[in-house]
């Protein structure tokens, strides 16, 4: 099966260098393992007097009367005359003419496959696939597969059929079963296909039944490696690395406890903090995942957390992904803390010369307490003393080799909460983040108002503007956001420009800042300030301000062109307003004319205010491989078969099994579990500890 593509008959050296680069098959094992996306029921042969143009896929038997071209240049088609005796249908061909030509004969007796549409009054099937009536065998059709092709693979002739043909010749070659992937125990306990069994029945099943008992099992084995992986990984870091012991709560923590909390603790904040004190205090290392929506009082959390680390002695770390973000997170804590006789320094990029090297030099000698800053922080040159706690913010956007520096900062490793304001969907918490404990702040802090979400078209302006101008004159401040997306970032921009004009002459009494992702660090900064300290009462921005601006006083988000965000953006814009004790508003406009799934997202917002619930439609709607931060998780989602959106309960049940394994045999060392570490190893592409590091 590890043969090299190109020696599979009717591939060769030029088609398998297409196959490398649009599917990443190299291997006829690649292959078998490139698995249908749809399946069409071919036992049934339908008379060309049943056809209507609205049906789906159908199958007919007959043969070729006549073939004519028609058309000049890119309109020329082929057109062969098709009947089986009780009506003519029309096959034609754009492309690949001359093949066609060459390939079908007139008088020849041939099975027709395709999706009939009507055209000047005639039934026409566009590019079908044909087979000789004589090497088909209707009682062994079943359902055919079909699979995922690009439009390079199309104009090789390597279409849906032809990948079919391929597969069924690889499985004809097979004279005895592929060695299995999962140990007898785990096939027999699960009632589970064997492997070569599944992999013939996923890509020819006979009937519905046997299709979903193939993909049950390669789902199952697909679900398994990863939670293997993660789950392995958590136990070797448990067994290896030993955490500092913070055995107190102390003077520092009792007093901010006392006289500093802004307000009084929720009792989901109460939680999470006694969850972290046992982790701290356990003499395990703490890998703690913080979830809570915008809002819900994380930062606060993980301060008090900090504080905790101080008590006993340690410094302590924030990494944020922005500047700005950094500077929030700075601004906060030096406030909080303040008259507690702790030291908090900010590090950046831009924080140079005799200031940076003071922080470098308090950093060595345990003078800073807290320091808090971006990737800078991780830099050679920046050492602890002795670095206790590392919290890490908005983790997705960091990639893992830049986290495992910040970790390697420390004799032994730190203490590591992750937070997030990105709610994770359960299933992929399970597997992005499967090896972290996980801490969830589900209720907001008392006072909060929820956020009132209303979707208005273009032509209901006037009616916005004069809400706006109500809020202004009560004192609030507004958010205008616009897209702005790579591919058309010129237009973006020229978009973002003319709605500042346009703001400006609306509202010409406010003063209007205006924030987006080219401007100079220094620039956007001023602009910032100007609405943070109150100068301005309209920002209008592109998602620069997705995370990290905080302003109470802000109580409408204006969010245009809403259709062009995902779910999790619109979710992460909204929670910049509702930061103070006012009712505050979010404003999606649209266009009237909507696509389907755009129409979803814009419901989904409406309708709630849970970002949980939110993460869940977005990766039914998305699917795994699109959500924010899953390219640098430290996880390969190199899921073939599997669907996090849809497999959820399966994945549960999957990790129950994996984990099984693991605590039987954590050394590895059973035989009948042998399969399963040999398989693992293969699959592994790194062997980088990425669970030690999340």
């Amino acid at each position: 099966m590890t043969r090299d593509i190109k020696f599979l008959p009717g591939v060769g050296p030029q088609r398998a260098a297409i196959l490398n680069k649009e599917l990443g098959v190299y291997s006829f094992q690649d292959l078998l393992y490139c698995f249908p996306y749809k399946y069409v029921d071919r036992s049934r042969i339908y008379s060309i007097r049943e056809l209507e143009g609205s049906m789906p896929y159908i199958q007919l038997k007959g043969e070729i009367l006549s073939f004519e071209t028609a058309g000049e240049g890119r309109q020329r088609r082929l057109i062969a005359h098709f009947s089986d005796g009780t009506g003519v249908v029309d096959l034609i061909w754009f492309q690949g003419l001359k093949y066609v030509l060459s390939k079908y004969k007139v008088r020849q007796q041939y099975v027709v496959f395709g999706r009939p549409s009507v055209f000047n009054g005639r039934i026409n099937i566009a590019h079908p696939d044909i087979d000789l009536a004589e090497e088909v065998n209707f009682s062994t059709m079943g359902l055919q597969p079909y699979y995922s092709t690009t439009e390079k693979m199309k104009r090789s002739m390597l279409n849906s059929h032809a990948i079919e043909k391929m597969v069924k010749n690889i499985i004809q070659q097979l004279q005895t079963p592929l060695p299995e992937t999962l140990s007898s125990t785990i096939i027999s306990v699960n009632h589970l296909m064997p492997l070569t069994e599944a992999l013939m029945n996923v890509h020819f099943p006979a009937n519905a039944e046997i299709l979903r008992r193939a993909q049950y099992r390669l789902k199952f084995e697909d679900l398994l490696y990863i939670q293997l992986n993660i789950l392995r990984y958590a136990k070797d870091r448990q067994r290896k690395y030993r955490g500092y012991v913070f055995q107190k709560v102390g003077a520092i923590f009792n007093t901010f406890y006392a006289t500093h909390l802004p307000f009084e603790l929720t009792n989901a904040q109460k939680r999470v903090l006694k969850e972290i004190r046992r982790d701290l205090g356990s003499g395990r290392q703490m890998n703690r995942l913080l979830q809570g929506d915008v809002g819900s009082g994380k930062t606060l959390v993980a301060l008090m957390s900090m504080l905790i680390a101080l008590d006993n002695g340690f410094q302590t770390c924030m990494m944020a992904p922005t500047e700005i973000l950094a500077s929030q997170h700075y601004d906060t804590i030096l406030q909080l803390t303040s008259g507690l006789g702790i030291r908090v320094e900010l590090l950046t990029g831009s924080i140079k010369g005799k200031r940076r090297e003071a922080i470098l030099n308090g950093l060595l000698t345990g003078d800073v307490h807290i320091l808090i800053g971006t990737h800078a922080v991780i830099e050679d040159t920046v050492n602890f003393a002795s670095l206790g706690l590392v919290v890490i913010d908005e983790q997705h956007r960091f990639g893992v080799a830049q986290r495992a520096r910040l970790w390697a900062k420390s004799a032994q490793p730190p203490h590591v909460l992750v937070m997030t304001a990105t709610p994770i969907p359960r299933t992929l918490a399970m597997t992005l983040y499967g090896d972290l404990d996980v801490s969830v702040i589900d209720e907001l802090p008392p006072g909060r108002k929820p956020i009132a979400t209303i979707h208005q078209f273009d032509s209901q302006r006037a009616y916005m503007y004069r809400s706006i101008r109500q809020q202004i004159a009560e004192g609030r401040q507004i958010y205008i956001v616009y897209p702005l997306i790579k591919e058309s970032e010129k237009i973006d921009l020229k978009n973002l420009e003319e709605g500042y004009q346009h703001i400006r002459e609306v509202f010409p009494d406010c003063a209007v800042c205006m924030v987006h992702g080219r401007m100079k660090p220094a620039e956007k900064e001023e602009q910032m300030q100007r609405f943070v300290s109150g100068e301005a009462q309209i920002m209008v921005a592109t998602t620069v301000i997705e995370v990290g601006v905080n302003v109470p006083n802000a109580s409408v988000m204006v969010i245009e062109n809403a259709e062009r965000f995902g779910l999790s953006q619109l979710h992460q814009l909204r929670g910049r307003v509702g930061r103070g004790a006012d009712q505050s508003y979010c404003i999606l406009v649209t266009g009237y004319k909507l696509a389907e799934d755009s129409r979803k997202r814009l419901e989904i917002m409406v309708r709630t205010n849970d970002g949980f619930e939110i993460a869940e439609a977005d990766l039914k709607l998305r699917g795994p491989g699109d959500l924010e931060g899953t390219q640098q998780s430290g996880v390969a989602f190199d899921l073939k078969i599997a669907n996090l959106a849809q497999d959820g309960q399966l994945l549960q049940y999957v990790r129950d099994v994996a984990q099984t394994v693991i605590d039987t045999d954590p050394d590895g060392t059973l035989p009948e579990n042998e399969v399963l570490w040999r398989q693992l190893k293969a699959l592994r592409k790194t062997n980088v500890n990425w669970a030690a590091i999340s």
